[in-house]
């Protein structure tokens, strides 16, 4: 994944459900057809399972326009639908975490893991990695990234496998954990370069992740200077132009390492920058303006977490914080008189 900022888990896309219906109708006129006293016929599974895969589709799109108790609604009903389906099951725990209802997702992300084809197991499994960093729980994310890790590395999946071990450790790292974040940064790093058909850009793409990843290590160990340098390092990957599609995570990098180092000035230049809607931005930008004194512009970047339904370590390590700080600094609905 892209340097603290991959968005919402990249779902794989659902395979095509077809169902054919075969109808005759009766030539007996309409008022002379007899009156069935037998029970309809039960629903084809595949049917069963058509609809609910509707459902669910249905449902991401409501949740990507910020009606997630709509969107869960609409998973719930898929579930009822087909208790057996793998979507189902994992967009009902997907939901319930993004309300706060660790627990009970948990349950349906654990049945979602069981039900899961070999093609969908590293998934389910990072997913319910991801449930347990809303929670900052990284034992028990470490455990399910590490399953996914080994599945792709397993089969060869070097890009895969190297992903999912830069994901693990940006949970450390937002959990505080340094040393394990440098630990899974570096693995992520080394599992990408053993594809034999590497090519140019490829390496400097995950040279570029890799140089990310210790600025804000060193941001976060209070080493300015060195965050600095691991920065530049970065943007001179960036200007060889071999990943032009990476360019737009540079000011997230650029604002991250100002924030850390007290330059809240620049931080929140950089992060306003930022040219995609993330709600882990939006946490940096608010706690910017937070200890910048303007408590109005936080309360505002605070509720613009809120408004994007994203379950990776971007919603997971912002969701939270900000319907905390929204409760400390907007109590009751109240919103600070801006500056």
């Amino acid at each position: 994944m892209a340097p603290a900022m991959k968005s919402l888990i990249c779902w794989p896309r659902f395979a095509l459900l077809t169902v054919v219906l075969l109808f005759s109708p009766s030539r007996l006129p309409a008022q002379s057809q007899p009156q069935s006293s037998q029970p309809p016929p039960a629903q084809p599974a595949q049917s069963k399972a058509s609809e609910a895969l509707e459902l669910v589709k249905q449902g991401q799109k409501l949740s990507a326009d910020g009606k997630l108790d709509e969107a869960v609604a609409l998973y719930q009903q898929a579930l009822e639908t087909d208790p057996n389906l793998y979507e189902a099951q994992l967009y009902v725990g997907v939901g319930l975490d993004l309300q706060g209802k660790y627990e009970e997702a948990r349950q349906h992300l654990a049945k979602a893991i069981q039900l899961a084809g070999s093609q969908q197991a590293s998934q389910a499994l990072r997913v319910m990695a991801v449930s347990y960093a809303f929670q900052h729980n990284t034992d028990k994310a470490a455990e399910y990234e590490r399953r996914a890790f080994d599945l792709q590395y397993n089969w060869k999946n070097y890009a895969d496998a190297a992903a999912t071990a830069d994901e693990l450790a940006r949970i450390y790292l937002e959990s505080g954990d340094l040393d394990n974040a440098y630990q899974w940064y570096q693995t992520g790093h080394q599992t990408a370069l053993k594809n034999p058909q590497i090519t140019p850009a490829e390496k400097d793409l995950w040279d570029f992740r890799w140089e990310a990843a210790l600025a804000r290590i060193a941001a976060r160990r209070g080493q300015a200077d060195q965050a600095r340098q691991h920065l530049v390092a970065a943007k001179a990957i960036l200007d060889k132009n071999g990943n032009p599609d990476q360019l737009r995570f540079y000011p997230y990098l650029a604002g991250y390492v100002a924030l850390y180092a007290g330059d809240y000035k620049t931080a929140i230049a950089e992060l306003q920058n930022v040219p995609f809607a993330d709600p882990f931005t939006y946490s940096l930008l608010a706690e910017a303006y937070e200890k910048s004194g303007d408590k109005a512009k936080a309360v505002e970047y605070y509720q613009k977490v809120l408004t994007l339904n994203m379950h990776n370590p971007s919603g997971a390590f912002s969701r939270p914080e900000a319907k905390e700080k929204l409760a400390q600094l907007a109590p009751a609905g109240t919103v600070p008189a801006a500056k």
